[in-house]
């Protein structure tokens, strides 16, 4: 026989379980799943530490409250798409593309699932979106591409050596970015010749400086992809031995030897990203929000270039850059 204490000890105890199981159930069905596609590692994928960041900061935690599902090519593209269809298969609440060459396989993949992309590639023309302001469908995120951005870097370079009138762009075609068609033309309003280096592997590149070099080129400007991200360290040793003056989108050009960099803080706006992320979660839309492009720009002059080359940095631009390297 059960006593009267035992038995109110047994019902007091089913009644906390009772409780317990709705706060349980609440808790799991607030755990988020995100899917994530790189093309290298979670680990080398340039700036993927700052969209993890982008999400600690905004209260997401992995083993905590967030799942996070990976995927990634380890740097071979043709693993992409079937990569994305993986990723679709496991239907995450949203999927996180990072790179111009990585958002159209998650965008191919699926038309419902929200994706969220940061790239550097023209996201109009590139097809991801229908238009900046409403991008439709089922993506959008951020860009790291902005108007006028290719003027700005050259008419930089053109302070810093008034007498430039040779200028060579490297650049690969499969990227679909404006910047070369955007420098050919503030070339021509400076007076300045463009010669077009086209390379779509590396090795494309000893062909390209050897055509930079009969060209007579007085200046290199790379226009950023991956391709010259992962040949970053060659395209700046060849410019420098040849006392070529380069200027790039992003400041790890300059901190690594090139001359200067002007462009967009990628880290910052990558962490913006997950903002892009946290407000799907919170029931927004991808189609209803806007992508977003840099509106604020980092100039990184390399002071140790500069005397190598025997320039003298303009008091203007030192007053101006947000870095100098000596």
């Amino acid at each position: 026989m059960i006593r009267r204490r035992e038995f109110m000890t047994l019902v007091g105890n089913a009644l906390a379980s009772s409780a317990i199981w709705p706060v349980t159930a609440s808790a799991q069905k607030a755990i988020s799943r995100l899917g994530v596609l790189l093309f290298g590692t979670p680990d080398n994928d340039p700036n993927f530490g700052a969209f993890r960041q982008g999400l600690r900061d905004l209260g997401y935690f992995e083993s905590q409250n967030t799942v996070i599902e990976y995927r990634y090519a380890d740097g071979k593209p043709e693993r992409l798409r079937g990569l994305a269809a993986e990723l679709v298969a496991i239907k995450p609440d949203v999927i996180f593309a990072l790179g111009g060459d990585v958002a159209p396989s998650v965008r191919a993949a699926t038309s419902t699932i929200p994706i969220v992309m940061a790239v550097s590639v023209d996201p109009v023309q590139s097809g991801l979106v229908a238009s900046i302001a409403r991008p439709g469908g089922n993506i959008t995120g951020v860009t790291f591409v902005s108007s006028d951005l290719a003027a700005k870097r050259l008419q930089l370079l053109d302070e810093m050596a008034p007498d430039l009138r040779r200028i060579a762009v490297i650049w690969n075609p499969d990227h679909i970015a404006p910047e070369y068609r955007e420098t050919q033309a503030a070339a021509k309003r400076l007076g300045i010749q463009v010669q077009s280096l086209e390379v779509r592997s590396a090795e494309d590149f000893d062909e390209a400086f050897q055509t930079a070099m009969n060209g007579q080129a007085q200046a290199l400007i790379p226009v950023s992809s991956r391709l010259m991200l992962a040949n970053r360290p060659r395209i700046i040793e060849f410019a420098n031995r040849y006392r070529l003056l380069t200027a790039s989108g992003f400041g790890p050009w300059a901190r690594e030897g090139a001359l200067l960099s002007y462009g967009p803080d990628v880290d910052a706006m990558t962490r913006r990203a997950a903002s892009y992320v946290d407000r799907i979660l919170r029931g927004a839309r991808a189609d209803e929000l806007p992508v977003e492009q840099p509106t604020t720009f980092q100039l990184v002059i390399n002071g140790k270039t500069a005397k190598a080359l025997g320039l003298t940095i303009p008091d203007k631009l030192l007053a101006t850059a947000d870095e100098v390297i000596e």
